[in-house]
């Protein structure tokens, strides 16, 4: 990236590096970029992250948390690290947008984590070896470690661990994945398809949502035991009544809106609820707030859900690739899981997840009411066998008393 960036003919040359994390970006190459350009630098900004050369262009450090400070940029050449970490839509919706500009150029970087977007741009890649430039390193053939070290680490590694960090399988299981097993069984029977909405049947909504990050909203569908994921809404940033709007205008006729239980809760700032101010846009009748079972219990109800739901791939994808890599979080100094969610950009789709699983039963078909069989007794034939057998119990009960 400093090369390209002191070597480019244009004006206003700007490079990005992106990581998952701003923080994470500085920690990992910010100092990297001072030192290795320093012969050549004419400013460095450190609130900014920005670099600045002596022929003008710039190299600025950005988080992919935050996608909307790279809205309205114009890249010369994006570095892009650990993109597998990196929510689905935020090369789409913001990155790519920034270097048609300048015809800029992307690199993609990371570690495999399982066949997420960062796989779809390796399988592109192999499929089109003259529009694409792939450099690939597992350990065993790179040369860059030694043997020594190699086989120390498959010793103390579990088996998935070491194929995904150093032999860079996309094969390997996800570590501490709470739903890889069921969304790989998904996967696998066809189950994450084409999945249409019926106007037959009607729409319901799981939600969670962010007071000062991300929303997220499934809708489905449940017909036969089965429950159907028709589409997936998120967004960041934006305000109780734009997503009211957005769910409103959606072509899908609602029966229930399933909430978080803190819904309820007042903001100090409004003096009003969630539900309050969604029951004016999405009617009252409409909204229903979720008990809380606490993390643990609803993320189970995921697990008894998953084997009978049905995904759209295309409406869901940003959604299924949350439920793919929600992870436990890590204990540093246990070396071991924890039973407590990771927060990141993974944690608010597979919480609204949390509210569908909790919620669906209460919708799921329920089985018909016994048919009632009339008897052919007195004038009117209004005596029913149900009437008999009550009839019978209660002469049983008197019976046992005498």
């Amino acid at each position: 990236m400093i090369r390209a960036a002191i070597t480019y003919q244009g004006k206003h040359g700007l490079f990005a590096y992106i990581a998952p994390y701003r923080s994470q970006a500085k920690a990992v190459a910010w100092q990297y970029f001072k030192e290795f350009a320093q012969p050549i630098i004419s400013a460095v900004n450190e609130q900014e992250l920005t670099v600045t050369f002596i022929n003008g262009s710039q190299i600025r450090l950005y988080g992919a948390d935050n996608a909307d400070a790279m809205r309205g940029m114009g890249f010369s050449g994006v570095y892009m690290d650990e993109y597998g970490d990196f929510k689905p839509s935020v090369f789409g919706n913001v990155i790519r947008p920034a270097l048609s500009d300048k015809q800029g150029w992307a690199v993609f970087g990371g570690t495999p984590k399982g066949k997420n977007q960062f796989w779809e741009i390796y399988d592109t890649a192999t499929r089109l070896p003259s529009e694409w430039f792939l450099l690939r390193l597992p350990a065993s053939t790179s040369g860059l470690l030694p043997a020594t070290e190699l086989a120390a680490a498959k010793a103390q590694l579990a088996e998935d661990q070491y194929l995904q960090e150093y032999e860079c399988s996309f094969e390997a299981a996800i570590l501490g994945a709470f739903f890889g097993k069921e969304m790989r069984e998904a996967q696998d029977q066809g189950r994450i398809t084409n999945v249409p909405y019926d106007p037959n049947l009607p729409v319901y909504t799981g939600w969670d949502l962010g007071y000062r990050d991300d929303t997220a909203i499934w809708f489905y569908q449940v017909a036969r035991g089965e429950v159907r994921v028709i589409d997936f809404y998120a967004v960041s940033g934006e305000d109780i009544h734009t997503i009211a709007d957005v769910v409103r205008n959606k072509p899908y006729r609602y029966a229930k809106h399933y909430l978080p239980h803190d819904a309820r809760a007042k903001s100090l700032q409004t003096g009003r609820s969630i539900v309050e101010q969604l029951a004016a846009q999405l009617d009252i009748a409409k909204l229903a707030v979720v008990p809380d079972i606490g993390v643990q219990s609803g993320i189970q109800a995921v697990r008894m859900m998953l084997p009978r739901v049905w995904f759209d791939a295309e409406k869901c994808s940003e959604g299924i690739e949350a439920l793919r890599q929600y992870q436990r979080e890590y204990d540093e100094d246990k070396r071991a899981y924890r039973a407590s969610p990771r927060h990141d950009w993974t944690s608010h789709p597979s919480d609204a997840f949390r509210m569908v699983a909790v919620s669906w039963s209460e919708v799921a078909d329920k089985p018909p009411a016994p048919e009632v069989k009339p008897l052919m007794v007195g004038p009117e034939n209004t005596v029913t066998l149900n009437d008999m057998w009550q009839v019978h119990d209660r002469t049983t009960s008197r019976r046992a008393r005498i």
